[in-house]
């Protein structure tokens, strides 16, 4: 895992180190990443400098593409006057060594239309407020130019702490983040703005850094051990299931299939619905049974998929957040949760640190009775506040899934494609969470291990040739299988 570094932490780095140049270290490294990006041939670089620091990394950087015979095109939008001093000093020795500047992008100049790359420093990860209309022009005309672009720290109209784009973003294709990582590049929109990510910490490192605010998960967090040949399927936990109402039993089945897949001992799935099969064709080891009988015979609880949201259903959540085991909430647990405060008393008396939430941004927003827009304006923060509120374990699905932690660490899911935008994906999370719990993993190894493992899954099949169109969720349980194997076995 990689730390992520919040804004009041990246500017006390950046105070502590105030003599130590920063500014030059990180527009040498951006002239760097430059000349490794171009191929040979290519000379022309467009600059883009802001009217703060993030402008004078820009400007540093265009000095020394200048001093290697790059043409470079500088536009600065701020005021010369108005900058930092660390920045009005990277100003000036840009002029000093022949450099001009432009207030717009020279649609005249000799060599416009042949830049072949263009370096972002407008904006750094100061930025919380929407940009005006001159920036989100400027924005729109440089992604419109469709050149290969290196985002300076973070890219520019993209909020550093959640994601979020502040009235229009650069879409770079190649971002170089100084000093830390700022969890707006893995989540929301981030990940759509960002391309691929460099880190340059500019010679600090150990207790410069300090303790990060959270945790980018990028590998297995950690892994089941090896199986004993001395060992059974009691060895192994049971899972039960409960959930699949009527006309929505293919959900429940999803995750009992994705349980089985993952290694539970034994699957039970309790099923809703008055006409529900006695028999899954397509995973005979499966037990379908009614409800009633499933808790007693389960270690591990996984409520929801398919439950809807009948008084039958309110009935059986009510019974169930009752009892003493470890369980994972999804779907239509969520949604009766939020919309009966009797249930929301009943989940905040479990035993703390004993259940996981695994809401979409949809339900999420429904137990914090806010909107979706402000649910996803600061993702990390709510799944944080979810966390708090029911001791529970969090996670925040969606592109950069959240995981918070009742202690209130937080992690970034890194692993993932859109070909897990559709139907059943959180029910195969749902039992493989439930799964991993059930194989005496503790709940933070549980869920980190399977939200990760969930999106590598489903990037090991794009890797294979399957999607990411017309990914399923059932081919993603049988990946995910594979590659835990793979993982543990070698």
């Amino acid at each position: 895992m990689k730390p992520l570094y919040d804004l009041a932490q990246l500017r006390e780095i950046e105070q502590a180190h105030a003599a130590d140049g920063l500014m030059e270290k990180a527009g040498l490294a951006a002239a760097r990443m430059v000349r490794d990006l171009l191929r040979e041939h290519e000379y022309a670089v467009l600059v883009l400098a802001g009217p703060g620091n993030n402008g004078g990394d820009a400007l540093v950087a265009a000095r020394h593409l200048k001093a290697g015979w790059h043409q470079v095109t500088v536009v600065f939008t701020g005021e010369r006057a108005s900058l930092p001093p660390d920045a009005a000093a990277a100003y000036d020795a840009w002029i000093a060594d022949g450099g001009e500047v432009y207030a717009e992008v020279p649609v005249s100049h000799p060599v416009h239309g042949h830049w072949q790359l263009v370096v972002d420093g407008l904006f750094g990860i100061g930025l919380t407020r929407d940009l005006d209309a001159r920036y989100r022009t400027l924005i729109d005309d440089v992604n419109a130019l469709g050149l290969p672009v290196l985002a300076l720290d973070i890219p520019s109209g993209l909020c550093m702490a959640t994601g979020r784009v502040l009235g229009a973003a650069i879409k770079a294709t190649h971002t170089l983040s100084f000093i830390g990582l700022k969890p707006g590049l893995f989540t929301l929109d981030g990940p759509d703005h960002a391309g691929e990510v460099h880190l340059d910490a500019l010679g600090l490192e150990g207790e410069a850094l300090g303790h990060a605010a959270g945790q980018l998960v990028d590998h297995p967090p950690v892994l089941p051990l090896p199986r004993k040949l001395n060992s059974h399927k009691g060895s192994h936990g049971s899972v039960g299931v409960i959930g699949g109402a009527e006309h929505m039993v293919g959900a429940a089945i999803l995750t009992s299939r994705a349980a089985l897949l993952l290694g539970a001992g034994r699957v039970y799935c309790g099923l809703l619905a008055n006409d529900a099969p006695g028999l899954d064709a397509g995973q005979a080891e499966l037990m379908l049974r009614d409800v009633a009988g499933v808790p007693e015979l389960s270690t591990v609880l996984a409520v929801g998929p398919g439950m809807g949201q009948s008084n039958r259903s309110l009935d059986v959540l009510r019974e169930v957040l009752a009892l003493p085991q470890p369980m994972v909430l999804d779907a239509d647990a969520l949604n009766l949760v939020a919309a009966h405060a009797g249930l929301k008393q009943l989940l905040r008396q479990r035993i703390p640190g004993s259940t996981v939430l695994t809401p979409h941004p949809g339900e999420a927003a429904s137990l914090l009775v806010c909107s979706n827009a402000e649910l996803q304006a600061d993702r990390i923060g709510n799944a944080l506040k979810l966390a708090q509120e029911y001791q529970a374990v969090i996670v925040l699905k969606g592109c950069g899934s959240i995981v918070a932690m009742p202690d209130g660490r937080w992690f970034i899911n890194h692993s993932g494609n859109p070909g897990l935008a559709s139907a059943g994906m959180g029910d195969t999370l749902c039992g493989m969470i439930a799964a991993l719990l059930a194989q005496s993993m503790t709940m933070e190894e549980a869920v980190l291990l399977a939200v990760y493992l969930h999106g590598a899954a489903a990037d090991l099949l794009v890797e294979q040739g399957t999607g990411p169109i017309g990914l399923t969720a059932s081919e993603v349980a049988v990946s995910a299988r594979e590659l835990l194997n793979r993982w543990v076995y070698g």
